[in-house]
């Protein structure tokens, strides 16, 4: 039986061909390049919307982890785990005493409007230490 091997590889410089050439030879296949540059902001511009979880750190204008909300992105995949509706989840998060970014309840809609910033995170949270602590309280469905 054959599995995919993935690896990411970060660039400090210019690629090289022969790097390139090298891990062909060894059998990987390239797959992806991601490109970034940087660009000139004012300070109170963003390039898009911070995305839920994140926020800007007043000291290096870097996107930083925000607790409450991480929080929130954990409680929402632990219902989702719990194979409850929409309208359950955002009721229990209500219930529960948390609210959206602007402050106001969830709604079915709202947890619907969260699931590609779950599956986003979802392996960074999957791994982490807190939800392996959740995941053996989390009652078996099944």
């Amino acid at each position: 039986m054959k599995k995919t091997e993935r690896m990411r590889q970060v660039i400090s410089g210019s690629m090289e061909s022969a790097d390139v050439q090298r891990r062909t030879e060894e059998g990987w296949k390239l797959v992806a390049i991601e490109w970034e540059r940087e660009v000139e902001t004012a300070d109170d511009q963003l390039l898009g919307e911070v995305p839920f979880g994140l926020r800007i750190s007043r000291e290096t204008q870097r996107l930083e982890q925000d607790p409450a909300e991480r929080e929130i992105l954990l409680q929402l995949m632990e219902l989702m785990v719990q194979e409850g509706s929409y309208a359950h989840i955002a009721e229990e998060i209500n219930r529960r005493g948390f609210r959206t970014r602007q402050g106001a309840r969830w709604t079915q809609v709202s947890v619907f409007e969260m699931l590609p910033r779950l599956i986003e995170v979802g392996p960074q949270l999957f791994e982490s230490a807190e939800w392996q602590k959740r995941a053996r309280q989390i009652p078996n469905q099944h």
